[in-house]
């Protein structure tokens, strides 16, 4: 559909949705862009005030999945006009919890009435034009991290019919009221800049329509998620040691290829989109791509979101299983996510691994990525 309409060119524009990313970009001086998304759903959960949070969380995760720390927010309300306006009250007070959790300022929103409740929020952050992470860039050999568990989608559908059990709806809760600030943070302060920047990888000067003075301003220091670890600021000398080897050499910085969060279109159809942005294949490993409690019993029990089935009839053409693989696992890595964890491609996957347990990050290696090949996705017991 979007292919039909007028495409608008805009030299500043560094991510736009040519490739399905995240969230798209604006670069505003050479060393400062803005990263900026929306997000916006119905309940999952029954409690307001979780449904607020996981809103929140959702909405967020796109800005760090680009590299970005997210700055403010406006919430978009749907809510139908005979409603308690408590209900109203707690959930907007979710969402506020998890904006403040995570330093994002709400400035505004918007709401109308509708019969069904919807809520989330559009949110802009602030990221360095070469520290971009996007679904373009993953290299043969490099290995893939996921950091959360799968398996929100079925649980939900679980909870809506009143048939999860509570343990299964904790551990998902759990999951999807947690931030990816910890996991992008561990990433970005450890990682060096992208090879790829939008359309060029030199990362041009802005349009001239930015002022000259607002580019005097703005340094890489505004960009506080992506200082490298061991080396000085842009445009600050390195200090130096008055004795000889006092300290032991850095880590070199990580490569980050590609990185996305995985939401919606679950697992498989997010690695999808990484791997035609990249032109690569890929292989995971079944049984090392973790699973949230009860999920698989949900799969097993029928409680299958109609989003499920709409990502496995979209993404499965590309993908083949080993006879091993269980049909209620191949079932899940097409769960929608809400708030799920990042999917990381690296060639430094075990210093990525050891940086994200160190910032109380569960993270798993869970597949790789190969040379172009048929079948595009190959799922390995």
């Amino acid at each position: 559909m979007l292919g039909k309409l007028a495409r608008q060119h805009d030299p500043n524009v560094l991510v736009g949705f040519d490739h399905a990313d995240d969230a798209g970009v604006y670069q505003l001086t050479p060393d400062q862009a803005l990263v900026q998304t929306v997000d916006f759903f119905t309940p999952i959960v029954d409690d307001p005030f979780t449904f607020g949070q996981i809103a929140a969380t959702n909405a967020l995760s796109d800005i760090y999945a680009m590299g970005g720390r997210p700055l403010t927010a406006l919430a978009l309300v749907c809510f139908p006009d005979k409603a308690d306006l408590e209900i109203l009250e707690r959930i907007l007070a979710g969402g506020l919890s998890k904006m403040i959790e995570a330093g994002c300022t709400i400035i505004g929103g918007h709401s109308i009435r509708d019969e069904e409740t919807k809520f989330g929020y559009s949110v802009t952050g602030l990221i360095h034009p070469k520290k971009i992470y996007q679904n373009v860039g993953a290299k043969p050999g490099d290995k893939l991290i996921l950091t959360k568990a799968l398996g929100t989608g079925v649980i939900s559908t679980a909870i809506k019919k009143g048939l999860a059990q509570q343990s299964w709806i904790e551990a998902a809760i759990q999951s999807m009221t947690t931030l990816n600030k910890k996991a992008a943070e561990a990433i970005t302060a450890n990682a060096g800049a992208t090879a790829h920047v939008g359309t060029d990888a030199a990362c041009p000067e802005p349009s001239r329509r930015v002022r000259p003075a607002e580019q005097s301003e703005a340094s890489a220091d505004h960009v506080g998620t992506t200082a490298h670890v061991g080396t000085a600021a842009p445009g600050r000398p390195v200090e130096q040691s008055s004795t000889a080897h006092s300290h032991p050499a850095p880590n070199p910085p990580l490569s980050i290829h590609a990185m996305t969060d995985i939401t919606g279109f679950g697992l498989l159809g997010h690695a999808r989109e990484i791997l035609l942005a990249s032109d690569v294949s890929m292989k995971f490993e079944a049984h090392k791509i973790p699973i949230l409690e009860g999920a698989l019993a949900c799969i097993q029990a029928g409680h299958i979101p109609g989003g499920l089935t709409n990502n496995r009839n979209f993404a499965e053409c590309l993908v083949e299983y080993d006879e091993a693989v269980p049909a209620d696992l191949r079932t899940l890595l097409y769960d929608p996510q809400t708030a799920g964890g990042l999917l990381i491609s690296t060639p430094d996957a075990e210093a990525a691994v050891k940086a994200l347990h160190a910032s109380q990050v569960e993270a798993a290696i869970i597949g790789e990525v190969l040379p172009t090949s048929k079948p595009r996705i190959h799922i390995t017991k």
